[in-house]
């Protein structure tokens, strides 16, 4: 009997056993079955697309993506800016002009100001609360100011655009912000925006608001803030506009002055505000650092090239430039600038003065990149024939 109690026991143990080995299998393969946590999290950009472009020429110095088409978001303002600063360097309206916010203006979302239906603020006022705050209600109270309608300054964006040669670009909005009921979204490009932001530089009262930090609004009750965190972070950094929302990502078309050189930086889609920011600092510095604005000519200089006038009163004559010719060159690119000279020998009289007697020709690195006009400084009239008839048997000069 007792033989069978331990024969018993025995068998329940070794049952128990062999339950648990399976059970303790399928929990060490567990987790190589796919899960939620194993997959790969969503990619961090630290960019879309982005440009760096010196200002004055627009000579491109480094880019990826650039033709992109992209949601600017906020940067959309800065064509509301640009078609208000043409009318009122053309006359047609004054910075001093006072708007009436409509109901419309006053019931925008998004970053504002908060317009009330029926304040009135001058052109300059909402201007800077557009720029400086990226006020979607002051935009909106602008575009109506010109136009009469959202829709109408919509069709002036766009016309404009074309002008400019911004092909990527198409406006829906006068603000920027995300569209609704499945509405398209305002697209353009870095190319585009380096276009506008170019374009914008004639107009140096936009550079003075971009660069404001922060100001006061509406009798001091409300502050305007920037929300270009490179300003007073970056040295000589002024502008431009900063956008954003989900879609879109981090933008922004920032630009930085050292001495006569600007350095425009446009950077769409990054993960971040401090991924775009770095971005564009990181640009910004670097070719501040590395190129300067090189006068290559000035106007008027005095071409060491002698051009002979056998019949003329004076028998030889040096021309001068005709302009001046500045571009953005890098220390390491200075020593393969060449001056190619395309000069007649000798040209017969009259010769009137300012007149073009040839061509500079400007290459770097091998690349044309000017042309300037070589100009006579002087009238140089014909010699006498007695004069001509002396110089032909050895005598005058």
């Amino acid at each position: 009997m007792k033989k069978c109690l331990v024969f018993g026991l025995v068998l329940f143990l070794w049952a128990g056993v062999s339950e648990a080995r399976p059970a303790k299998s399928r929990q060490h393969q567990a987790p190589q079955k796919p899960a939620q946590a194993q997959r790969e999290p969503e990619k961090e950009e630290p960019y879309r697309a982005y440009l760096i472009v010196e200002g004055s020429t627009g000579k491109v110095l480094e880019g990826e993506n650039i033709h992109l088409q992209w949601p600017p978001a906020s940067i959309t303002k800065l064509m509301v800016a640009y078609l208000i600063m043409e009318r009122v360097t053309a006359g047609g309206v004054q910075l001093t002009d006072k708007i009436a916010v409509s109901r419309e203006a006053s019931k925008m979302g998004g970053s504002q100001v908060y317009l009330k239906q029926g304040e009135a603020f001058t052109v300059e006022e909402l201007m800077k609360a557009m720029l400086v705050a990226s006020g979607n209600d002051a935009a909106y109270a602008l575009a109506e100011h010109v136009a009469g309608s959202k829709e109408g300054f919509v069709k002036l964006m766009n016309e404009k655009a074309k002008a400019l040669n911004m092909l990527d670009t198409e406006f829906q909005s006068v603000h920027g912000l995300p569209p609704s009921n499945n509405e398209p979204d305002d697209l353009t490009s870095c190319h585009d925006l380096a276009i506008l932001a170019r374009a914008l530089m004639k107009f140096p009262k936009v550079l003075e608001w971009t660069s404001i930090q922060s100001e006061s609004f509406r009798d001091g009750t409300f502050i305007l803030t920037n929300h270009n965190k490179l300003l007073g972070r970056m040295p000589g950094a002024d502008g431009l506009k900063t956008g954003y929302y989900r879609k879109a990502g981090y933008n922004v078309v920032a630009s930085a002055k050292r001495g006569n050189l600007r350095i425009i930086a446009v950077v769409l889609g990054s993960s971040t505000q401090k991924m775009r920011d770095r971005m564009a600092e990181e640009k910004l510095k670097q070719y501040l650092h590395s190129y300067e604005m090189l006068t290559i000519v000035s106007k008027g200089d005095v071409i060491d090239k002698p051009i002979e006038i056998p019949n003329g009163k004076t028998r030889l004559i040096k021309g001068i430039a005709g302009k001046g010719f500045t571009y953005p060159v890098s220390f390491k690119e200075k020593a393969t600038i060449r001056k190619e000279l395309n000069l007649p020998q000798s040209m017969n009289a009259e010769i009137q003065a300012g007149q073009s007697l040839g061509e500079m020709v400007i290459r770097l690195e091998g690349e044309v990149i000017g042309k300037i006009e070589i100009l006579s400084p002087a009238h140089v009239p014909k010699a006498s024939f007695f004069s001509r008839l002396l110089r032909m048997v050895g005598f005058g000069s």
